[in-house]
């Protein structure tokens, strides 16, 4: 048995959940949310709580509302607190800025770089080396700091690129004569 899908998952009192048979909404103050549930895993309301369980004794379906049970909880933690990631831009003439809901980056090259907003993420800028990325989907926000991190990632030299605020980068020693 998963120990994970065990648990119940408790619902704030500011947070409306719709379930139907083979789909769960999530709504709050930051957000609607929408998951598909699969057909081996069961899911029930009572209350305030949500409870998931698998429908057989198989270790896939175990797994499943495992997976279920963490997607929900994060869900329901999205649309009620958000999530955050912050990136920090480290190098010489590395700074970020925003053009409406644009992100445009100076990294080095030879032009800046244009970062489109997606639906449902905001983009903040606090100072011109710091990005924050907030959002209700976890998996969204997680995806586009990825994305911008892509543009420049962090090199072992001398340290530079985009990391994320709490990533370290193991510093290699130069090439010795």
């Amino acid at each position: 048995m998963s120990r994970v899908a065990n648990n119940p998952i408790l619902i704030p009192s500011n947070v409306g959940v719709k379930l139907t048979d083979r789909e769960i909404k999530i709504e709050g103050k930051n957000g609607l949310l929408s998951l598909p549930i699969h057909e081996l895993v069961d899911i029930v309301h009572k209350e305030t709580a949500l409870y998931c369980s698998p429908k057989q004794s198989e270790k896939y379906s175990e797994s499943l509302s495992g997976t279920l049970r963490a997607l929900i909880s994060n869900m329901i933690y999205g649309v009620n607190q958000g999530f955050v990631v912050g990136l920090h831009l480290v190098g010489v003439g590395y700074r970020a800025q925003l053009q409406g809901k644009n992100l445009a980056l100076n990294l080095g090259y030879s032009h800046p770089v244009e970062f489109i907003s997606p639906e449902g993420i905001t983009i903040e800028v606090p100072n011109p080396t710091e990005i924050q990325i907030k959002g209700a989907d976890k998996r969204k926000v997680g995806q586009v700091a990825a994305d911008i991190r892509n543009f420049r990632p962090p090199e072992p030299y001398k340290g530079k690129g985009i990391r994320y605020i709490n990533e370290v980068i193991i510093r290699k020693e130069a090439k010795k004569k």
